[in-house]
């Protein structure tokens, strides 16, 4: 890939006009793009910001010295000097061409103040903190040029330029696998949405039991709570699952899917609640004719937590990060495409089949009862 190196030449202009000639025509021997003072004639504020921008996107700069300081800024500073100090600053590649015999330059381009000649020495003593070549005449100053900033690319490749189809011709075989690559992984993580992650099925799933705690409470006639106990309902993994999928289409809380999961086995714990002796034994104490019924059921939250944890790691949930108004902290839960697949499943009705949720209560658990 042919590459070329973008150089700015930095000097004073009237009394250098021959050597920045003799050095255009060195960079482009070199095939390097040359960057300089001819492209802003007047220096001012507006030209300085493009100075500044140009020399950001040239590879390399150099600065010419011979007997004047230069043009000078409101700062105080010379245009020339103040180009070279920004070079430094954006850490480029740099080199100080300086005349190696001032005192030989004709007066008529030599500085004719003290003040000037004491700013341009102060200048040529800096540049010499860094790379610096001296030259004695325009042929010399060409050559010097062309050897130094051979030297320089060598040891400090640049970014350089290239021909956009030139661009596009190298880099077509690393985009081209770039592109397979993002195929590939885009692929992998299509179908593993679609799938159950991997070690999952050394989980508890499917038909598996889990048991669920509930803290419940039975009203009387006039619908008041008269007895509190807790009952434990046995139900698969599938059934946990179809009760609180669909609450997750979009997307829920914790406390809905507590619900959710009330709801889906109220007539287990209602059948509980009818066998309760100790509620019996209550209302036959309390002279009730009454049969004990539900009045609310709450989930404990270490079983609400463990269910969130396990189909999680079953890959059927996920957190959904989408929040209902600027100040909600509250977590919400979603189903995955792989839960979305799952939950058609488990919940779907299949043709002629019929489907509630006494279906999911496998077992009951004699309950620990108190009085309210």
């Amino acid at each position: 890939m042919n590459k070329r190196y973008q150089v700015f030449v930095s000097s004073t202009y009237e009394d250098l006009r021959d050597e920045r000639s003799e050095v255009m025509h060195a960079l482009l021997e070199l095939d390097c793009i040359p960057s300089g003072m001819e492209l802003f004639p007047a220096a001012d504020e507006d030209q300085w910001t493009l100075i500044k921008e140009v020399i950001d996107d040239c590879d390399y700069y150099i600065v010419i010295i011979a007997g004047r300081y230069g043009s000078v800024h409101s700062s105080g500073k010379s245009y020339t000097q103040m180009e070279y100090e920004y070079a430094l600053s954006k850490n480029k590649p740099t080199i100080a061409f300086l005349h190696e015999n001032p005192a030989d330059i004709p007066a008529g381009r030599t500085e004719s103040t003290d003040e000037g000649k004491k700013k341009l020495e102060m200048f040529r003593q800096l540049t010499k903190t860094k790379l610096v070549k001296s030259w004695s005449s325009t042929a010399d100053l060409g050559s010097k040029v062309s050897r130094s900033l051979s030297q320089l690319i060598k040891r400090h490749p640049g970014i350089g330029w290239v021909r956009a189809n030139e661009a596009v011709e190298a880099a077509a075989p690393e985009v081209l696998e770039l592109r397979r690559r993002i195929d590939e992984l885009q692929a992998r993580l299509s179908k593993a949405g679609y799938q159950p992650p991997e070690g999952s099925d050394q989980l508890a799933q499917g038909a598996d039991e889990f048991r669920l705690n509930y803290k419940i409470e039975l009203e009387d006639e006039d619908g008041d709570v008269m007895w509190e106990s807790e009952y434990r309902v046995y139900a698969c993994w599938d059934a946990i699952f179809a009760a609180i999928a669909p609450h997750m289409i979009d997307k829920a809380d914790e406390d809905e899917i507590r619900r959710a999961l009330g709801i889906a086995f109220k007539d287990a714990l209602e059948e509980i609640a009818e066998k309760d002796e100790g509620a019996k034994e209550y209302i036959k104490e309390q002279k009730m004719n009454y049969v004990p019924r539900l009045h609310h059921a709450t989930l404990f939250t270490a079983d609400l937590k463990t269910i969130i944890v396990q189909l999680r790691a079953l890959g059927l949930i996920a957190r959904d990060e989408r929040k209902r108004n600027p100040s909600d902290t509250t977590t919400y839960w979603t189903l995955t495409p792989f839960g979305d697949q799952t939950m058609t499943l488990v919940r779907a009705i299949r043709k002629g089949g019929v489907r509630d949720s006494k279906e999911f209560a496998e077992r009951q658990q004699k309950p620990k009862s108190k009085r309210s």
